[in-house]
């Protein structure tokens, strides 16, 4: 039988059992009937006391091509059964030596109460997710049984990139919260640690490689901790890998190619340890160094939306609207769903996060009240996406000029 995933969110305050609450709750699902990639934060008290008492959600992972309703007994379920930290990112300051106190980074214990539904509301073709989380739990599988890296080569670096705005930030979060989950039998908890790059440079020459070794070391003593699974992201790479031949060539400080070579140092050094995993996204690849490029493992191009993911996109969206009432409860038409297609294909070119805005504009710009029904709200989000477009416009045309 194949695999599936299904998670059970507990609130802080339960003690609840793992063979009981599984039980209950595979009942439950094979009841009401649910698809893949679903979240469910709400229970009838009367009809089920014990899900209502006991548990903040549950998520039932996506099954690439599933249409209609889950059968269970073609399943083998893998359960995952956890509470969720709510503390939030702590940042993590340190004393630079002539700099004063510095923001290296911030640190978001896993699994986060911050970030607990991310993954399931990142809409992309091809099983991208599904493949950064295999390629991720291989990695941290080869290291655990001890394979040679000088033989078959892992750096346990991933690169997400593609233009802004395509969720390259927000995947990797959600990459690391996941593993957390999924991998919770190998290890107690995780961390995410969000590296603040513009910290490492420091205004005294040759201290910015430094900062960087510094800091690097920093998260080698929490690597240290096997129990503890540690993602290190880094967002926009290139602020740090920048093209050593471009800082050559051009006017760039050699501070800058001290920042490259100390970054890939510290790479080669950290990769021996089997709990760590390094994250990185980029908007420019031409300005990476090509010795970082060929330190990541997975190298994988997030582009925009295509009206498929634009159209699971807008879906969750009206989901949360409905649960809000702001837009009407009631079944989906097909002159809706005609009409949803239509401004999935008008909302080509724009990006996830641009697209998840459409229904605040559309509401703020051409809406009032609450209640609205679907179809009004659907003609409002067409206006919105034509002034989405038009405003664009004047920022493209500034660009050339």
């Amino acid at each position: 039988m194949k695999p599936l995933n299904i998670e059970i969110i507990l609130k802080n305050q339960s003690h609840i059992s793992k063979t009981f609450i599984t039980s209950i709750t595979l009942h439950y699902l094979e009841t009401i009937k649910v698809g893949s990639n679903t979240v469910i934060t709400q229970f009838d008290q009367d009809h089920h006391p014990i899900l209502h008492s006991e548990v903040k959600a549950i998520i039932v992972e996506e099954i690439p091509g599933l249409v209609g309703f889950i059968n269970f007994s073609q399943y083998e379920v893998h359960w995952h059964v956890y509470t969720l930290d709510n503390d939030g990112p702590q940042s993590q300051i340190e004393e630079g030596e002539d700099e004063g106190q510095l923001n290296f980074a911030t640190h978001l214990m896993l699994p986060s109460a911050h970030i607990y539904n991310l993954w399931e509301n990142l809409h992309y073709d091809n099983n991208i997710k599904q493949n950064l989380l295999k390629y991720a739990q291989t990695m941290m599988e080869f290291s655990d049984r001890g394979v040679d890296t000088n033989i078959v080569n892992c750096n346990r670096v991933i690169l997400l990139h593609g233009p802004p705005g395509t969720g390259k930030t927000s995947l990797c979060k959600a990459l690391a919260h996941k593993l957390a989950i999924r991998m919770q039998e190998r290890y107690n908890s995780g961390v995410l640690i969000e590296i603040n790059s513009h910290s490492l440079f420091s205004k005294w020459f040759s201290e910015s490689g430094k900062l960087v070794t510094k800091m690097f070391t920093k998260i080698i003593e929490i690597v240290e901790n096997s129990n503890l699974l540690v993602c290190v992201l880094i967002d926009e790479i290139e602020s740090l890998a920048h093209a050593r031949n471009q800082c050559i060539s051009g006017n760039e400080p050699s501070d800058s190619i001290r920042v490259v070579n100390a970054v890939l140092t510290q790479i080669d050094r950290i990769k021996r340890y089997s709990n760590v995993l390094i994250l990185t996204t980029s908007n420019i690849t031409e300005s990476i160094d090509l010795a970082f490029i060929d330190r990541a493992d997975i190298k994988q191009y997030l582009g925009l939306p295509t009206p498929t993911a634009i159209y699971k996109v807008y879906h969750s969206c009206f989901e949360e609207l409905t649960k809000a009432e702001i837009i009407k409860k009631g079944e989906q038409g097909n002159e809706e769903t005609q009409k949803l297609w239509q401004i999935c294909e008008k909302s080509k070119g724009l990006s996830g996060r641009s697209l998840r805005k459409i229904p605040f504009i559309a509401h703020a710009l051409y809406l009032e009240g609450t209640c609205i029904d679907l179809g009004k709200f659907l003609d409002a989000m067409l206006s919105a996406i034509e002034r989405e477009k038009k405003e664009r416009q004047y920022f493209e045309k500034d660009l050339k000029s």
